[in-house]
């Protein structure tokens, strides 16, 4: 089967690619690099011919709301048009836990407009909503240390491995398309603070994580305490923080 991945130069694209190849698909790595350009439509219609399935694992270059919202809603229109002329059965495309419940994230809207031009283009879909990265989750805890004391609040986390999500989509892209959103995350859920403990702990960093409800780590807005964990029904991968540090 020939799949397209677009941003497979980019850290989800790239095992992702790894992951479809491993299955024996035929894959392109599709991004601005490689001559496919979704915001001119340099190299799309020659990128998609013959493919059956498209996943869209892209960032907007600007994570502010009102640039991210443009990239998304021009990139999407361009591929799914694309898609739609030649004959794409399934288009993917990986968006986060939580855009659709209430809070103040310009970012998090972007990716609600990107999923309204999915469900309104012609070509069968799924929408995977996916749990923070461990990788990212890791940066949050380092970038709010002062010295040797990590300030973090009780808000809800329940990370997942880059390579899980990898082969979550890969699955998926070979299943049907559900026209509705896969919600898949990590195997643990936890308060932010008790993460970083444990963060701590595993890897004998000296810093001592204090619980503080002031702080708002995520882009300095204040979040619903469950906003960046699943519903219910979501596929959990198994890799846990201390495999994900031992690999």
């Amino acid at each position: 089967m020939k799949i397209v991945v677009v941003g497979g130069t980019g850290m989800v694209g790239r095992n992702v690619v790894t992951k479809l190849q491993e299955r024996g698909h035929e894959v392109i790595a599709a991004a601005p690099q490689t001559g496919f350009n979704t915001l001119t439509g340099e190299g799309v219609d020659a990128t998609l011919e013959g493919a059956e399935v498209v996943l869209d694992v892209t960032n907007a270059p600007n994570m502010e709301e009102g640039p991210a919202t443009d990239f998304f809603r021009t990139s999407g229109r361009t591929l799914l048009a694309a898609e739609k002329k030649a004959g794409v059965r399934h288009h993917v495309t990986l968006s986060i836990v939580g855009v659709d419940r209430p809070h103040d994230l310009g970012y998090y809207r972007a990716k609600v407009a990107q999923e309204q031009v999915v469900r309104d283009g012609d070509v069968p879909f799924t929408i995977v909503r996916s749990t923070q990265f461990f990788e990212f989750m890791k940066a949050v805890v380092d970038g709010n240390a002062d010295g040797d004391t990590v300030r973090l609040p009780t808000t809800m986390v329940q990370p997942i491995a880059v390579t899980d999500l990898a082969a979550e989509l890969a699955s998926i892209a070979v299943e049907a398309p559900v026209g509705d959103v896969v919600e898949v995350a990590g195997p643990e859920a936890m308060p932010l603070d008790e993460f970083a403990r444990r963060l701590t702990a595993v890897t004998g960093d000296g810093r001592t994580v204090t619980t503080d409800p002031s702080v708002r780590p995520f882009f300095g807005v204040e979040l619903d305490g469950r906003l960046l964990v699943p519903g219910p029904g979501a596929r959990l991968a198994a890799t846990d923080l201390p495999a994900w540090l031992a690999a």
